[in-house]
């Protein structure tokens, strides 16, 4: 399993003698990057698909990787990352199947039903009192379900711009919410 592709890596041709001094370092780090992907996915076929794509993604990048740097932290820093989109992948993929099964004909649905007929009519009228600004934050990202990145390019704003009013909206809101809501007696 592993020794044939330590062989794969270190057979392919290098292009520059710092790449193949790269290649056989990589070889070096098998079993270390194994063992923590078997750690993290608890599931020995996924772990070997992590590593290879761990793999497959440093000998893509490997003209990013500085010579004389921390091989070993680049590479769990790669797993790690391949790990998570992996399990980010597969969720979007159960909730897609989700909705399949309660409703066949959902993936004909139309792309642009607006998502605020979603939310219950005291959520809209709280999300609707909100100032712009912190309303559009809050429907991008917790509404349409955008990344902070994606909604940072929609708004024309810095991430930390972004995340900021996220996090005052999701306070209005709440507040609002509570305003809202019929005092227990």
């Amino acid at each position: 399993m592993t020794t044939a592709f330590a062989e794969t890596v270190t057979a392919t041709p290098p292009r520059s003698a710092r790449e193949s001094e790269l290649r056989a370092r990589l070889a070096m780090h098998l079993p270390d990057l194994y063992n923590r992907a078997l750690r993290l996915s608890r599931n020995d076929a996924i772990a070997q698909d992590v590593l290879q794509d761990t793999f497959e993604r440093a000998l893509r990048f490997e003209d990013q990787y500085e010579p004389d740097s921390n091989l070993r932290a680049w590479l769990q820093r790669i797993l790690l990352s391949v790990f998570i989109t992996r399990c980010r992948r597969l969720r979007r993929e159960r909730t897609a199947l989700e909705n399949l099964a309660n409703d066949p004909c959902s993936w004909t649905a139309p792309e642009g039903v607006a998502a605020t007929q979603t939310l219950s009519p005291a959520v809209a009228r709280a999300l609707g009192s909100l100032p712009e600004a912190f309303r559009r934050a809050v429907e991008l990202v917790d509404v349409s379900d955008l990344s902070y990145r994606d909604a940072a390019v929609v708004l024309s704003v810095p991430l930390g711009t972004v995340m900021s009013r996220l996090h005052r909206g999701r306070r209005m809101l709440a507040d609002a919410l509570r305003q809202d809501m019929p005092q227990a007696a």
